[in-house]
């Protein structure tokens, strides 16, 4: 059984950084997409940022230069996003992985996902 699990979340003034982290456990396939993604009370989820098994990333416009995402050692285990933030950008975020996405900042075509983690902004 695939499991995600996020952590990293927090509170952070305006301009600040975190640094956010998802481990997959059980998954064996060798490909694998995992995502980032965000959702805002009252908003729909949106792709913040997706990396896959050979290294490609994927950025959603909004955050493009402030959320560099990326992975240690082999696929499936960590993948840390750094999170440079503006008023805009709290949210839960979310880890989502699947083997293979055609469209990888858009969230129906991930499997698997996370719990969540909570990241808020104060001036």
């Amino acid at each position: 059984q695939v499991q995600l699990v996020e952590s990293g979340g927090g509170s952070v003034q305006d301009g600040g950084s975190l640094r956010l982290s998802c481990v997959a456990f059980g998954y064996r396939a060798r490909s694998i997409y995992v995502g980032w993604f965000r959702q805002a009370p009252g908003k729909e989820r949106e792709g913040v940022a997706t990396i896959n098994s050979c290294g490609d990333t994927y950025y959603a416009d909004s955050v493009t230069g402030r959320f560099p995402i990326s992975r240690d050692g082999a696929a499936n285990t960590v993948y840390r996003q750094m999170v440079n933030l503006k008023p805009e950008d709290p949210a839960m975020y979310y880890c989502a992985a699947a083997a293979y996405v055609y469209e990888p900042l858009v969230p129906t075509g991930f499997q698997y996902w996370g719990q969540g983690t909570q990241v808020t902004v104060f001036p």
